[in-house]
């Protein structure tokens, strides 16, 4: 009776503690089961892009580049973007040095106007800009950083598409979808900040004592599955006696 009295008053406090968080844990993953990720990624809103290939006769060499860009860098890629074939330096230190292929320079601004225009050409569907915006600094939710232009669309999933603005590249995606979905997985590993670490010591302890909870719930089944053939038992003991 001591064992199934201290199990008893186990399975209840603790879950008790963690049942909000074990809800959190059942409701996520039926949301992030139910969404397909390809939706929570706006890929259905990405238009199909023409390959187009690099004229490299017409471009000056990397070296020359770099001298214009003044930058001795490590490693270089080159590949097109809206606004033309581009350089993408990196030099030891500090952040990459994006320049125009063609002069070794940096593009011009990018305008509210351009960036709208390359946003709608990468946008698949029928729903038009409501706006757009430089930001001077990249919101969390794109895990980037430095400055990037958003383009809004006025579709049922409030679609936002994000834009180097050195390049007019379409370099990540958002939408209403997408945050539901993010608030969701942060309810589901505990981190409220970033939803980056699932590591972290609360969720492990928290883990522990639902597993406590699934263990003293065994406990309990045994206890009462024992007692109950126990009296079934004497029954019909009882029974064959009369």
């Amino acid at each position: 009776m001591k064992v199934l009295k201290l199990s008893t008053q186990l399975h209840k406090w603790i879950a008790l503690i963690v049942g909000l968080q074990v809800l959190f844990w059942v409701g996520g993953g039926l949301v992030m089961v139910a969404i397909p990720i390809e939706t929570v990624r706006s890929e259905h809103r990405v238009a199909e892009q023409a390959a187009v290939p690099l004229a490299l006769a017409g471009l000056p060499a990397l070296d020359e580049i770099a001298r214009r860009a003044g930058v001795a860098p490590t490693q270089a890629d080159l590949h097109t973007t809206p606004r033309g074939p581009a350089w993408t330096l990196k030099p030891t230190d500090g952040e990459p040095v994006i320049v125009s292929a063609l002069t070794g320079r940096p593009f011009g601004p990018l305008s509210a106007a351009e960036a709208s225009a390359y946003a709608r050409s990468a946008y698949r569907g029928e729903a038009a800009v409501s706006g757009a915006v430089l930001l001077g600094t990249a919101p969390e939710e794109t895990g980037r950083t430095g400055p990037l232009w958003r383009v809004d669309f006025a579709d049922q999933e409030k679609t936002s598409f994000y834009l180097s603005p050195a390049t007019g590249e379409v370099v990540t995606r958002r939408s209403g979808v997408w945050r539901i979905f993010d608030f969701f997985w942060r309810l589901h590993v505990m981190d409220w900040n970033d939803g980056e670490d699932f590591n972290h010591p609360l969720i492990i302890i928290t883990t522990a004592l639902t597993l406590s909870i699934v263990v003293s719930g065994f406990i309990l089944l045994w206890i009462r599955i024992a007692r109950d053939i126990k009296s079934w038992r004497a029954v019909k003991q009882s029974a064959r006696g009369d």
